[in-house]
């Protein structure tokens, strides 16, 4: 039994399990409107409560990721989409539109409808974590038809459409998306709320209960890898890349071969995203570069942020970001000289590539979701910079040996995802 307020003590909890446990600080507490500091702690949660029948007490756990979470999207288009063909073509063109950026292979949710548009970005949500797929998978004209249902042919088709994008699981191929569901719910007559929700390949989310025999928690994959293609697509070998150079010869080297080739990256990496990105930026465009760290505008930048570094390792988790969040910024460090060669995961926009070409600039892709692969396998050395204020968005250098990563925009305006084309090498990353 509790005091009542079950919500505050999960929030304990939460606190308590990162502080204890390897896991990375993310959470920002505003300071002012502009300004924010980590909370250190990972609070405030969010935690939301639901009666429910019986005496047990379920749970949905769900961490979030930023990359999937800011796919989540809200559209109301006219009701009038409603419409043979109309519909499909809506959602294949918002399917498409995700990218690669939050770790595919994805789940896409979609629920249409929705008593109020919050409602429906709720309900996406849900259904992106598995948890309306035992809805009815038939409408109903009772009051069961309140629930909604899933519209299982439709979610075939989306499937079938996404296999012929030629955007695949982090590089060109079949399989952007895992699976779909989509969810129809009631509406209010006026409004056709649309909600598009996302789970990366790497699932957050887990369900738990409480009952009178105890405590439990679902009992996880132990072996993903059982699911995986037996045959790679291309065993040609990663072409070495010797980041102890100057910049100049590295980008020679990148300027030799077409985007989608394979490299193998050993040498010195800067660490820095967003909250250093705004840190630098302001600095420079206030007089004061001589402020910055030099390895910023010598090295290649990776944009990352480690997890809590366990004992005995060189450093905790530490896969790539989204490159997109860093677009903004790419062509004005570009233009003082840094970040001509940068390294994360997913697709950029018009904005980098542009840069790119511009400025004589690279940017590399390397597989999301595999954050502890790259620390344990990767991560030779790591110290911080500046900037220990931020926590994980800190600026680090850190040494690497035979990271893996794939040109994904060149110096000549070459974007692997915006131009996928039969003769672009399709290299299987192990």
């Amino acid at each position: 039994l509790t005091d009542g307020d079950d919500a505050a003590l999960l929030a304990k909890g939460i606190a308590r399990t990162y502080a204890t446990e390897n896991l990375r600080f993310s959470l920002l507490l505003p300071k002012t409107t502009l300004e924010e500091v980590n909370s250190q702690t990972n609070l405030p949660a969010l935690v939301e409560l639901t009666a429910c029948p019986g005496e047990d007490y379920r749970f949905l756990f769900v961490a979030k990721g930023g990359g999937s979470s800011n796919k989540t999207q809200l559209f109301q288009p006219p009701p009038s989409l409603l419409m043979p063909g109309r519909l499909d073509a809506f959602l294949i063109d918002k399917v498409r539109g995700l990218g690669t950026a939050a770790c595919p292979p994805y789940r896409v949710a979609i629920v249409i409808g929705g008593l109020s548009p919050e409602s429906c970005l709720t309900h996406a949500k849900l259904a992106s974590c598995g948890a309306l797929d035992g809805l009815p998978t038939c409408p109903s004209a009772d009051a069961d038809g309140a629930l909604g249902f899933r519209d299982l042919d439709l979610e075939a088709r989306l499937l079938e459409a996404s296999r012929h994008f030629g955007i695949g699981a982090q590089l060109p191929g079949r399989f952007l998306v895992l699976d779909v569901r989509v969810v129809r719910l009631p509406r209010h007559s006026a409004s056709l709320p649309i909600g598009l929700s996302v789970s990366c390949l790497a699932d957050r989310q887990i369900w738990g209960s409480i009952d009178r025999d105890g405590v439990w928690l679902e009992q996880l994959e132990a072996h993903p890898e059982r699911f995986s293609p037996r045959e790679p697509i291309d065993s040609k070998p990663a072409i070495p890349l010797d980041l102890n150079q100057p910049m100049t010869a590295i980008r020679e080297a990148l300027g030799r071969h077409p985007v989608g080739t394979r490299f193998s990256l050993s040498g010195p990496l800067v660490v820095a995203r967003d909250l250093a990105h705004a840190r630098i930026r302001a600095l420079i465009e206030s007089g004061r570069r001589a402020e910055v760290p030099q390895a910023f505008f010598t090295h290649p930048v990776y944009y990352a942020g480690p997890a809590k570094t366990p004992p005995g390792r060189v450093c905790g988790a530490f896969g790539p970001t989204t490159a997109g969040r860093m677009d903004a910024d790419l062509d004005f460090f570009q233009s003082h000289g840094a970040a001509l060669v940068t390294l994360a995961k997913g697709n950029r926009g018009a904005a980098a590539r542009e840069a790119c070409q511009r400025h004589g600039g690279f940017y590399l892709g390397t597989i999301g979701g595999t954050a502890t692969f790259i620390a344990d396998r990767c991560i030779q050395r790591s110290k911080l910079l500046a900037f220990q204020e931020l926590g994980m968005e800190a600026l680090f250098q850190i040494e690497v040996e035979g990271l893996p990563a794939f040109t994904i925009l060149d110096d000549k305006g070459g974007d692997l995802y915006a131009t996928p084309a039969p003769d672009v090498p399709r290299h299987h990353l192990p």
